[in-house]
């Protein structure tokens, strides 16, 4: 089992992540053990999803990466649109 997820940061923008454990991937960028996120806290899980596979989940993590939207992040967040898989 593994997620994709996105985090909304204290500078208002969106962190997605793949992972295979979430609770643990949630505290440590909740307690500043993530580079890019322990400058901008706290977070706020704003969206998961579950896969079968990490595999799976990477491929979306990237995916979402390749839009470059917030527009499309938040269609995602608001269930506007559904991810692929």
């Amino acid at each position: 089992m593994a997620f994709v997820y996105i985090l909304l940061l204290s500078n208002n923008k969106y962190y997605v992540g793949s992972t295979t454990n979430l609770e643990k991937r949630l505290n440590d960028h909740s307690s500043g053990k993530s580079g890019y996120t322990s400058k901008h806290l706290p977070v706020k899980l704003v969206f998961q999803k579950e896969y079968s596979s990490f595999s799976d989940a990477r491929k979306i993590e990237n995916f979402i990466k390749k839009q470059k939207s917030r527009i499309y992040i938040e269609k995602l967040i608001n269930h506007i649109i559904s991810l692929p898989g």
